[in-house]
């Protein structure tokens, strides 16, 4: 045996071990982009495939959160919240499909980007809203909540990077919840509401985020 094919045969634990290796650290880096208890990207995770499929001029950002998520852990115990979190996070991830993404923000709070390919991003955002409102199999019917929407199409707002079309979606979400309408879009159009969100009621208000109500 030749000197070469005594170092290259040498070096093969060497290099399965460095592979080994590579390996175990990216299964911890994706454990670590994931929510332990939903599953979906952690923020982290979420933003830096979001900011990949925002280049995408089809993508559409949403925002969602469960209504009076409080109540229920209070009432009804923290399992019953974790169990709606799950099947919040699941009908989610199933709707956006391989194509977008989803994740999860923090506490009742998620986000996802999704690509229009035909352009019915309202009709497809409404689908969700019914999807999301569903009662949880197997849990107490008397656990009941809808989950309130908003939704900006990243075309509208070129300029903005996905931390200010959250904001937006933001914004359209807390007007969706206030007016109880349940979903709605942050866009351009003819009917426009001067909206102050959460965040950006703490930051000043905003009086460039026109709303465009859609029916649920």
């Amino acid at each position: 045996m030749n000197t070469l094919a005594t170092v290259l045969l040498s070096a093969l634990p060497l290099a399965a071990g460095w592979a080994m290796h590579v390996w175990w650290l990216r299964g911890c880096l994706n454990t670590a982009r994931r929510d332990p208890l939903t599953g979906l990207r952690t923020r982290d995770g979420f933003t830096r495939r979001a900011t990949v499929l925002l280049k995408d001029p089809r993508a559409v950002v949403v925002l969602a959160d469960v209504d009076k998520f409080k109540h229920i852990n209070d009432t009804h115990g923290h399992a019953a919240g974790d169990a709606l979190l799950k099947a919040t996070a699941d009908r989610l991830a199933h709707h956006v499909g391989h194509t977008g993404v989803a994740g999860r923000l923090g506490g009742d709070e998620f986000a996802a980007v999704l690509i229009d390919a035909h352009g019915t991003a309202a009709d497809m955002l409404a689908l969700l809203h019914g999807v999301l409102a569903r009662p949880v199999d197997g849990q107490n019917p008397a656990v009941r909540t809808t989950v309130s929407l908003g939704w900006v199409r990243a075309a509208d707002f070129p300029a903005d990077d996905l931390s200010g079309l959250l904001r937006r979606a933001d914004e359209a979400m807390y007007a969706a919840k206030q007016g109880r309408a349940g979903t709605r879009r942050a866009g351009l159009g003819r009917l426009f509401a001067n909206v102050t969100g959460r965040r950006a009621g703490r930051a000043g208000a905003r009086a460039d985020a026109p709303v465009v109500g859609v029916a649920a």
